[in-house]
């Protein structure tokens, strides 16, 4: 399974390469991804059918539990089948749908492989929070995939009315997996539905879970987003709009139904929501003229239908509900994939501009046809024998069944009206003159046609897996047939037809009286006014209390912090019994000068004597690690300090030398205030927990543990890149958004223009005789005023940078078990690049590093993340260290721990960040006061 899912995602990285060198070509190297999935389906169906489950479970981070757990049981098994069949032969289909050099078809083969893939982790997934995390990676792709013409509004509109619809539909459903994997003690899906647990905060669940499914397959009130995704391309509406996307909530309630049906909310809204929006969706198939939306309004329709079979908790209905699933997917599939054909070859999906197609492609209309029978429950296709079963499960509840009757008979009205408004010749109109479709166009169609066809002479077949899904639901279902004798249920298959064959024959009386009769409200207004009202309470919010004053946003949080937690902490007085203030005179001595300079800094005027004073305090604390003996603190302390203070030089440049004469006496108080109170509030924190400890110390066991563990001597580095890897991903990872955020606040030209000036220095003095450019002890010195040169600086820099680099290589090596590491060594080869611009300026600092810095922040955060794979590979957990030994001839015995990648990851990181700010703040900076200067 994990395979599988690697296979999308690799075909999907590769997606844009192939389809920029085949063309339409690379689709059908692309549809072998979820083919792949249909034929490893195919073969594990005789296991799954003997009820067998195979599954695969992969340690995540065991620490905390996670884990990757795939499960493949009845259920999974049908979906995996249509969620890779379907998506094999559409892939193959867009082939021939997309033109010849389309520029916009190689990310949309990216993005639609890889929502195969999502698609099949979650039917697949046994895990809850993991079953979330594909359910959003669908959503997210879903959302590219329907604004795939981002030029049109339309497209632009629909896809985040989707996304916006189905996102917050997730976010409950989330709320309610946590909820319930609280309640039952773990988040393995299949230990929850076995010992399902119960109480009023898992009624709440299920309603949340409910929400989730109703959300994401378009049932009333959230169906409006279906029919505005149809801006999509065709074979985006014949995947996710059909078989896979919009089964998701299908799959959901599915999953769920056996262990809350028994619920009174589960019943009722399942069947309520459901019933409605069966009825709702076929009225207003009926009022449309573009057989696109025909087609999305019958989708929202059987969706509804599908709910109430699957979700009802009964064996039969559950039956009829995964016949319907089938046979759903693959009408409804060949039906948008046809009127795809009608679109690409004639230009137009007006049914009233649409005339005689017919008799010019006969064998589309042959399909076409095929596909609306099936979906109008015409006896032997897979679409009669899922109707059948629907009337024969509900036979005891004659109110339901009316409605399932009456959606029925819309059903089958619509269906006609598809065939007719696309294939039949229209007085007055006339014929339609296109091009007959290629064979690549027509097979996918004609494939699922045949397959709906033949469901249904081979409904033994589905029978077997509905019966597994439906074992532990309370009734008997009949087995799925094509015939069962004379019966209610075949007489209100009659009623229906007939009563659907009057809608037909009156259609024009019809469509006079619904433009007469009053319209059904949108929902999609009901959308738009909420939008519109939440956008102004965020506005009027955001006036409030966002009035662009820093002061009072940080005086606010510390007030909080002070009033609540210091609050408790005053209330409880948990307060320590054996308090040791100091170990030594020299701590004393050291916290004396921090809290001097401290106080100094807040009463200083010029902004660059503050900046020396907050340094003071740095090292102060430096002195402290090194007092109690934690030499790596200490250096990881320095240099960060010393980094800080030159960043805080950089950006004084463009401020007044002076603070302002603000605040006011009044307001200064309070400030002073704040800050003994937060002061002390955290000096109070830190004693209560200090002194909290009732365990026996984990450091005792940290060496012995670092070593065996992390194969390293160093107990601070092997925490950061072994025992709390994940953490550090975390830290370094803010690390990047930071350098990010700088440039973009610094620079006011394009990045790339930036990129080549930077990287590609010209030397002012690159024409003088080569003898006086030998003189320079850097290479670009010259370009920096002569009143600004040091010759002492110059020549001090040339001699020792290259040593201070090789000294930041040994502290990355060195690190895994003296001090050091990739954070310490990045540093110090940071500030050897800083001496390398204070020294010869910007051209010299570019001369020194003709990267773009985003290579280097990329590349770090690649090589990190990318060793967390080593663990998988090795059979351990992700990012857990491998520690490879081996002799080498002179060398001797080599001993070798993978982590250490993962500190030159964070090491080329760091120093991509360092890179970054001196650009920023440094170099850029120069260049904005030299075209000051200038002008």
């Amino acid at each position: 399974m994990l395979t599988l899912l690697l296979v999308h995602a690799v075909a999907a990285v590769l997606a844009v390469p192939l389809v920029r060198w085949l063309d339409r070509r690379a689709f059908t190297l692309l549809a072998l991804a979820p083919a792949a999935t249909t034929v490893w389906a195919a073969f594990q169906g005789p296991a799954v059918l003997r009820g067998q489950t195979p599954e695969v479970v992969v340690p995540w981070v065991p620490s905390l539990g996670a884990e990757l757990a795939f499960r493949l049981d009845p259920l999974s098994w049908v979906l995996t089948l249509l969620v890779g069949g379907v998506g094999a032969l559409v892939l193959f289909y867009c082939g021939s749908y997309f033109h010849a050099k389309d520029p916009g078809s190689a990310r949309f083969a990216a993005v639609l492989t890889a929502f195969t893939g999502a698609m099949t982790g979650l039917v697949l997934a046994d895990d809850l929070v993991q079953l979330y995390v594909f359910w959003e990676l669908t959503t997210v792709f879903s959302y590219l995939l329907i604004g795939y013409d981002s030029h049109k509004r339309s497209a632009r509109r629909a896809a985040t009315q989707a996304l916006v619809v189905t996102t917050f539909g997730g976010l409950a459903m989330l709320v309610g997996l946590i909820v319930i994997g609280q309640a039952a003690g773990t988040y393995r899906l299949s230990a929850v539905l076995e010992n399902f647990p119960t109480g009023p905060s898992v009624t709440v669940a299920v309603v949340l879970l409910l929400v989730g499914a109703i959300s994401k397959s378009a049932l009333v009130p959230f169906h409006f987003w279906l029919p505005a995704a149809m801006a999509a391309p065709t074979p985006v509406s014949a995947y996710l709009h059909a078989a896979a996307m919009v089964k998701a909530g299908i799959y959901l309630v599915a999953r769920f139904a056996p262990a809350a049906a028994e619920m009174p909310e589960w019943r009722t809204t399942v069947l309520v929501l459901g019933l409605t929006t069966m009825v709702l969706g076929g009225y207003r198939s009926l009022r449309q003229h573009d057989v696109k939306l025909l087609l999305a309004f019958g989708t929202v329709s059987q969706l509804g239908f599908l709910t109430v079979l699957v979700g009802a908790g009964t064996a039969a209905a559950t039956t009829a509900g995964i016949a319907l699933l089938i046979a759903h997917a693959t009408f409804k599939a060949s039906l948008f994939l046809v009127v795809g054909v009608v679109d690409h070859q004639t230009g137009t999906r007006d049914l009233r501009e649409l005339s005689g197609l017919g008799r010019r492609m006969p064998l589309l209309a042959v399909v076409g046809t095929v596909s609306a029978a099936s979906m109008a429950g015409v006896p032997v296709a897979a679409g009669f024998v899922a109707k059948e079963a629907a009337y024969a499960a509900f036979l005891q509840d004659p109110v339901v069944l009316g409605v399932l009757v009456l959606g029925s008979v819309i059903t089958a009205a619509y269906s006609a009206r598809f065939v007719w408004g696309t294939f039949w010749r229209k007085p007055g109109v006339p014929d339609s003159t296109a091009p007959r479709p290629s064979a690549g166009l027509i097979a996918s169609p004609l494939v699922l046609a045949g397959v709906t066809l033949l469901a249904g002479p081979l409904a033994p077949l589905v029978d077997r897996p509905a019966a597994l899904i439906a074992h532990d639901l309370p009734g008997e279902a009949e087995h799925l047939a094509l015939w069962h004798g004379f019966s209610l249920p075949l007489l209100l298959t009659v009623v229906t037809f007939a009563l659907a064959a009057v809608l037909v024959v009156t259609k024009d009386r019809v469509e006079a009286l619904q433009a007469r009769g009053p319209g059904v409200p949108g929902a999609d207004r009901g959308y738009r006014k909420t939008v519109r009202a939440v956008d102004r309470i965020a506005v009027e919010v955001t006036g409030a209390t966002q009035r662009g004053s820093l002061p009072i946003y940080l005086a606010s949080i510390l007030v909080v912090v002070v009033l609540v937690p210091g609050g408790a902490l005053l209330w409880t007085r948990p307060w320590p019994s054996d308090v040791v203030l100091y170990d030594n005179v020299g701590q004393v001595l050291v916290g004396i000068v921090v809290v001097a300079a401290a106080v100094l800094t807040v009463r200083a005027r010029r902004r660059l004597r503050a900046v020396m004073l907050a340094g003071v305090t740095g090292y102060g604390v430096t002195l402290l690690f090194v007092l109690h003996a934690g030499p790596d603190l200490a250096l990881t302390q320095a240099l960060a300090e010393t980094i800080t203070l030159v960043v805080f030089v950089l950006a004084l440049r463009r401020l007044p030398p002076f603070f302002s004469s603000r605040p006011l006496v009044g307001t200064r108080w309070v400030r002073i205030a704040i800050g003994v109170a937060v002061g002390t509030c955290t000096s109070l924190f830190a004693l209560v927990a200090s002194g909290a400890r009732v365990a026996v110390p984990v450091s005792i066991d940290l060496p012995d543990l670092a070593y065996s563990f992390g194969g390293g001597k160093n107990v601070v580095n092997v925490t950061l890149v072994d025992a709390r890897a994940w953490d550090t991903m975390g830290e370094i990872s803010v690390l990047l958004v930071a350098a990010t955020g700088v440039a973009s606040l610094v620079f006011n030209r394009r990045m790339g223009s930036i990129d080549q000036a930077f990287t590609a220095h010209t030397d002012p003095q690159e024409d003088a005789p080569r003898r006086s450019r030998l003189q320079n002890w850097l290479p670009a010195g010259s370009t920096v005023d002569p009143e600004r040169r040091s010759v002492v600086f110059e020549v001090v820099t040339r001699l020792t940078f290259h040593a201070i680099l090789v000294l930041s290589v040994y502290l990355v090596f060195s690190g895994h078990n003296q001090p050091g590491g990739g954070f310490a060594g990045g540093l110090v080869a940071g500030l050897a690049l800083v001496v390398r611009y204070l020294a010869g300026g910007r051209y010299e600092f570019n001369t020194a590093v003709p990267i773009n810095a985003g290579w280097l922040l990329g590349s770090g955060l690649f090589l990190s993340a990318g060793t967390g794979l080593v663990g998988i590979l090795i059979g351990q957990g992700v990012l857990q260290t491998a520690i490879i030994q081996f002799d080498v001839v002179l060398l001797g015995h080599v001993k070798l721990v993978t982590s250490l990648f993962f500190d030159v990851g964070v090491y080329l990181l760091v120093v991509g960040l360092v890179v970054d700010v001196i650009r920023s703040l440094g170099a850029e900076v120069d260049r904005q006061i030299e075209e000051e200067v200038s002008r």
